[in-house]
């Protein structure tokens, strides 16, 4: 049967047919739908246990107990959740796993929603891990089983690294029957000569790592998921979707060519001598970094091939951002000497720009009002402030005309960068803003270094009861879990008192005069202060309020509303003000800014 599948719908069901017994990640995309479609299927399917983790390292370490008791487990992150989980796995695979262990780790060629564009194939390599990287939805969906396979036969963990388009676009995904189980060990046996991580245990295994990545280079070689076709004197080498794309891209080119996909890491080195031979040169086309440039490079120099390899190094193909079908058919067109073809056909109409959309937060968003309260009350007392930002839908509080977050670096860093401004300029205010979720994620000891080192901050934690940023996914702060079962709330009232934090204030940011009055309050006291704003995500807690609208006799038309609050649902018109009663959620922000009580 088949079924029309988002990729990463894909991956989750390749996941359940394979055996997974234990899932476990953090949201982040463009990872998140992975684990929450196994947390659809795991209502229907008691065998499997699913949870949001508090962070990566934390749902890393999950799988790890769970594959070392000898069930199959699926962590799930984005590429930059990775940082955060490298700790435990670089030592778990010195320790290796009994069950299979797949790392889902989602990489984002643009960035479309990320910090960075680090590449996981890098990360694989380094931590002498196998990388399977798929070039489609309907890939994904097999190489999942054959991760867990792969995983069980050697012992290591290893990641499966899906891409932006792989795992948001969609596919017609042939389903196929539950795999036969996993021969598993049931349970975990103790045993201090393999679990726990000594040197000499470390020793031992490095050996048995690195022999295991040669046997694995070996058999990717004859792995379906390299592949090799055609014949010629120029050669085209690719993985992941950008393989898709150049399929699609030589639909109309006539030419001779070797077409080498590359879907593992260790490289096929067997395969890669199979496609280099009787060619001149080659041309690499990839995401993200040269990779199979450099794979093909060093094969080259090591065999004393004479072909000529051209990518990302030589500057044949970009160095950042993603691939796309019109920039590899300009490229490959141009590799194999075939004329250039325009992709849409030119009716001499001369389009206008499209105009810029930058996101912005919600109407009715309760960070809005967070930092507004904020702002107004450093703006009446003239006081010179930094504001550090954190990783969430708050970040683009740094937009026009909030203008509130000055740094952002990861999740968590917010605190802990607001301590280190301080000490160079400790006659400035240091805001840390932060929201619950991430606060749970890695906030929380970067509080405890400011209490244990005395650090004079402003914390501001934006409670808006969700993980909103990724799609509304469960936190602890929330009462239920991945599933959707209710389980005990950790209070981050309770959490902050028991850190030690002396000067704590709880306000609502859509209660504007209490707000600024909650800001007030911290402004001269030292120390560490926290203020928990909170206030629901709209997309938790719609249509519950009324409308707001504007009274034209009353309206001055002086645009401050506008020009000050920054709330999609306010634009100006000719004759003033204007609220769209579609977007407006009620929230009552911008009643309580105007002073003619022009809205009502």
């Amino acid at each position: 049967m088949k079924s029309l599948l988002m990729g990463n719908e894909a991956i989750a069901l390749g996941a359940v047919r394979a055996g997974v017994r234990v899932v476990s990640g953090y949201p982040g995309t463009p990872s998140t739908e992975i684990l929450e479609v196994i947390a659809r299927e795991a209502r229907q399917r008691p065998e499997i246990y699913v949870e949001w983790s508090v962070n990566e390292k934390s749902a890393l370490e999950v799988a790890a107990g769970a594959a070392c008791a000898g069930a199959r487990a699926l962590v799930t992150m984005k590429q930059v959740g990775l940082n955060v989980a490298s700790d435990p796995l670089m030592s778990l695979n010195y320790i290796g796993v009994k069950g299979g262990l797949v790392v889902a780790v989602a990489d984002d060629p643009g960035p479309v929603s990320s910090q960075t564009e680090q590449d996981t194939r890098h990360f694989g390599k380094y931590a002498k891990l196998a990388v399977f990287d798929p070039a489609s939805p309907e890939e994904a969906y097999t190489m999942v089983a054959d991760a867990f396979a792969y995983s069980e036969h050697y012992g290591h963990p290893v990641i499966l690294r899906p891409t932006t388009r792989i795992c948001h676009s969609y596919a017609s995904v042939e389903l196929l029957e539950q795999a036969p189980p996993p021969k598993q060990e049931a349970g975990f046996k103790r045993d201090n000569g393999r679990w726990v991580i000594f040197p000499s245990l470390a020793y031992r295994n490095h050996i048995k790592i690195e022999d295991d990545l040669v046997h694995l280079a070996e058999e990717f070689s004859s792995y379906s998921g390299n592949v090799l076709i055609g014949s010629g004197v120029k050669g085209i080498a690719c993985g992941g979707v950008s393989y898709a794309y150049t399929r699609e891209a030589l639909l109309d080119i006539e030419a001779e060519y070797k077409l080498l996909k590359v879907g593992t890491v260790p490289f096929p080195s067997n395969l890669g001598l199979d496609f280099l031979d009787g060619l001149e040169e080659v041309l690499v086309i990839e995401e993200l970094d040269p990779v199979i440039e450099m794979e093909l490079i060093a094969l080259c120099g090591q065999r004393h091939v004479p072909v000529k390899v051209q990518g990302k190094r030589s500057g044949d193909m970009p160095l950042a951002g993603e691939n796309t079908v019109a920039l590899i058919a300009e490229r490959v067109r141009a590799f194999l000497g075939v004329a250039a073809k325009a992709l849409l056909p030119d009716r001499g109409i001369d389009l206008p720009a499209l105009l810029a959309r930058p996101p912005v937060l919600c109407a009715g968003c309760p960070h809005r009002g967070s930092f507004f309260a904020v702002k107004a009350v450093i703006a009446e007392q003239k006081r010179k402030a930094v504001f550090s930002g954190d990783i969430g839908c708050y970040t683009l509080g740094n937009a026009p005309p909030l203008d509130m977050v000055d740094t952002c670096l990861c999740m968590g860093a917010g605190i802990t960068m607001a301590q280190g401004i301080n000490r160079v300029e400790p006659d400035t205010l240091n805001f840390a803003f932060i929201g619950d979720s991430t606060f749970f994620h890695t906030g929380i000891p970067g509080l405890i270094n400011a209490v244990y080192n005395q650090a004079n901050v402003i914390v501001v934690i934006l409670d808006n009861f969700t993980t909103a940023m990724t799609g509304n996914q469960a936190h602890p702060g929330m009462g239920r879990s991945a599933t959707g079962a209710a389980v005990k709330k950790v209070s981050i009232v309770d959490m902050v008192k028991a850190i030690g934090v002396g000067e704590l204030v709880r306000a609502s940011p859509f209660e504007l005069p209490s707000a600024k009055e909650a800001v007030k309050q911290m402004l001269d006291k030292t120390g560490v202060r926290v203020i928990i704003f909170e206030g629901p995500c709209i997309m938790v807690q719609r249509g519950a309020k009324q409308r707001h609208e504007i009274s034209r006799q009353r309206c001055t038309a002086c645009g401050l509303c506008v020009k000050k609050l920054g709330c999609p649902a306010l634009s100006l018109s000719t004759a003033g003000a204007v609220i769209d009663p579609v977007l407006c959620t009620g929230c009552g922000l911008c009643k309580a800014f105007c002073v003619f009580n022009a809205i009502d």
